[in-house]
This record gives structure tokens, sequence and C-alpha cells, in this order.
């Protein structure tokens, strides 16, 4: 596997994660998790924020919501089941919706 540790990591993370993700889908989320505002994470967390936001902006109505006006958190809101479904058709054994609530909570 090529590639520095960072990156490898971050692989390493995406096949733990979401097994069943898709080629493209995976490249996209790999060059989110890689990108410069990202480098001061834990290659864990920088996956899983790339995920979510891929999975938000390309397999949901997120773009639309925005479009139409809703602000980003009531967006995210009305796709969060949607977002945790695609997730779950990969494997993935986390859920926004559950994060979410329990970040609330804290």
């Amino acid at each position: 596997m090529a590639g520095t540790r960072r990156q490898q990591a971050i692989r390493k993370a995406l096949r733990a994660l979401a097994p069943g993700i898709p080629l493209a889908d995976a490249e996209a989320v790999l060059a989110l998790a890689e990108r410069r505002h990202m480098k001061d994470l834990p290659p864990s967390t920088a996956l899983w924020l790339a995920l979510g936001s891929h999975v938000r902006h390309v397999h949901t109505d997120y773009e639309r919501l925005l479009a139409e006006g809703y602000d980003r958190d009531a967006a995210r809101f009305f796709v969060v089941e949607d977002t945790d479904a695609v997730l779950s058709a990969w494997g993935c054994q986390r859920s926004v919706e559950n994060e979410e609530a329990e970040a609330e909570e804290a």
C-alpha cells in the first residue's frame, strides 16, 4: 500500500468503518480526509468527518435544501436519516444521528 503513514491509516480506517463503500465514493472520501484542513485531526476522525460530509452532499437532498434557503443545521437535521441509511448500506456501524444526539447531551 503506497502513501504516507497518515494516508495508510486513513485507508485502513475506511476499510474498517465502511467496508462496502463503492470505489468511486471511497476515492472521494479519501480525497476529502486528506485535505489540508484535516491534517491536524487523527486519521480516524478526519475519515469519519469526510465520510459524513461526502454522503450528506452527494447521496442526500442536503444541497437542494441549502439551495431552498435552509440553514446548515436544519438541512443536516432533515437528511440525517438518509445519511445513516447510506452509511448502513455500506456496512458502517456508526450513526450520524446517534453521535449528534450524544454531542447535544454533553
